[in-house]
């Protein structure tokens, strides 16, 4: 009879002969591709050649602080300060990918499980008759030890596989909360745009309400037509209405904003205040360093690096299975004797097993993904020369909104002027009155310009943070050991 202790023995040094076989890796080894066929430009087409221009940014040199943590301060903001904190705890987009970055982690701790033993303890008993003997028991108690050394890498590869896409969803939910956090920003900016704008026409209103009296007493006096009263009555009703349209636009900027931070838009409302910011200096860094600060393009290179490692697992297909198996309990008739040491029983063994003829299907799952890693590849540096235009849009609306806005504000001063010598003719009786309306009517058009052109400056300045990855870096990434990690229970509750 062989003692448990030498079954022991045995499992054990098949257990260590396996994990010493369990060496050999196949499949293509990893390397990260470069991210453009051309060489990467030293500087932006769209930044001039002087480092700190009035369009509200700079090049930021290597000892200087890049954007971290939460960027939209760089406003100084409190109202969005605040709105940011609620949107980054209550924001139901935010949340749905970190429930998919942890059936990530989970899926990788499926994966690393692949590579232990699995140990099954089994009870069965079973009362049977066969004539002419009399009925008899059949109890058996064992345990049962199963393990397939990894010899050829498929499971080593598959756990690097799911750790890479672990990795991919991180990046997929730091660049969904970079969108949200940029899309707040945008829509309160606009939000306080539609505010400045109804500064203006409020003011407008006024001063058209004026001219209108002015207008109906000079009729009543005789000085003036009934002309000139319709007129100022038809420019007056006119700005009333564009002054509630205003409304429009900016119940839907609110409305936005509250189911970006996890509000019933009915129980949500933003006091009106005008646009009073000003553009920030926005460090652009060095277009070499814009591949690693794009959660999106970090993303996309760990999907090509999960796909190579699926490569690898296809290829360990080819070679043959081999399980190692170890069953050891007791077996008796009766539950007295079960344990006494004549009922023992034990097996160990190791079994192989080798496709020998599959139609071409381990061939086929090969082709499969390195097909799906090239076109990995492609999406990749797809995704390098989209962040690249999107930088240069945004540098090049903000650089020539700059300029516009000084061109505007120029034309509005101009107004003001011309409708200030309009007046005086028209009190003189030189001049119509309306031509009093045409320059009120060119006065506003250009003021709402200016208004426009500011809270693009606004929104622009937003797009250009979100291009450059809004602060984040690629070494804020998981390693794929910390992906490994259980989560915690906190993480892993159901939600409510």
């Amino acid at each position: 009879m062989i003692s448990s202790q030498r079954i022991a023995k045995v499992s054990c040094c098949i257990f260590l002969s396996g994990s010493l076989l369990a060496g050999c890796m196949f499949g293509p080894k990893y390397q990260a591709p470069v991210p453009t066929r051309e060489p990467l430009p030293a500087v932006y087409k769209e930044v001039p050649s002087n480092t700190r221009p009035s369009g509200g940014w700079e090049i930021a040199r290597p000892s200087d602080a890049m954007l971290r943590g939460p960027w939209w301060r760089i406003f100084h903001d409190p109202e969005l300060d605040a709105l940011q904190d609620q949107l980054n705890i209550n924001n139901q987009n935010i949340k749905e990918f970190f429930q998919n970055f942890m059936e990530a982690r989970a899926l990788v701790a499926q994966a690393n499980a692949q590579l232990y033993p699995t140990l099954t303890a089994n009870a069965s008993y079973s009362r049977s008759r066969t004539p002419p003997l009399v009925p008899i028991s059949n109890i058996l108690s064992v345990l049962e030890f199963s393990w397939e050394p990894d010899l050829w890498g498929k499971f080593r590869n598959a756990l690097r596989s799911a750790q890479y896409a672990a990795q991919v969803s991180a990046g997929d939910l730091e660049n969904e909360r970079l969108t949200e956090q940029a899309s707040l920003a945008i829509f309160y900016f606009q939000l306080r745009g539609q505010d400045a704008l109804a500064r203006v026409l409020a003011d407008t209103i006024v001063a058209d309400q004026k001219a209108l009296d002015f207008n109906r007493v000079q009729y009543e006096t005789g000085i003036t037509d009934q002309i000139s009263v319709v007129e100022a009555e038809n420019t007056l009703q006119n700005a009333q209405a564009t002054y509630t349209n205003l409304g429009i636009a900016r119940a839907q900027f609110e409305h936005a904003i509250a189911v970006l931070i996890g509000r019933v838009a009915s129980n949500f409302s933003i006091p009106a205040r005008p646009l009073h910011n000003t553009p920030p200096r926005i460090p652009v860094g060095i277009p070499a360093r814009l591949v690693q600060r794009r959660p999106d393009v970090a993303a996309a290179e760990r999907l090509m690096a999960s796909a190579n490692a699926q490569i690898g697992e296809a290829f360990a297909a080819y070679f043959p299975t081999v399980t190692i198996s170890a069953t050891g309990g007791f077996q008796s008739h009766n539950f007295r004797t079960l344990f006494n040491a004549s009922n023992r029983t034990w097996s160990v063994g190791p079994s192989v097993s080798e496709t020998i003829f599959d139609a071409g299907l381990r061939t086929a799952t090969v082709h499969q993904f390195i097909a799906t890693y090239n076109a990995d590849l492609f999406a990749y540096r797809q995704s390098v020369l989209t962040a690249f235009q999107q930088v240069e849009d945004a540098l090049a609306q903000v650089r020539i909104l700059s300029q516009q806005l000084v061109e505007q504000r120029q034309a509005e001063q101009s107004a003001e002027q011309f409708l200030k010598l309009e007046m005086v003719r028209f009190q003189t009786g030189i001049d119509p009155y309306i031509n009093v309306v045409q320059a009120q009517n060119t006065l506003l058009s250009d003021q709402e310009a200016v208004v426009t052109v500011q809270t693009q400056q606004m929104t622009d300045s937003v797009s250009l943070i979100e291009a450059l990855g809004g602060g984040w870096d690629v070494s804020e990434l998981p390693t794929p050991s910390q992906v490994s990690k259980w989560p915690t229970h906190e993480e892993s509750a159901i939600q409510h």
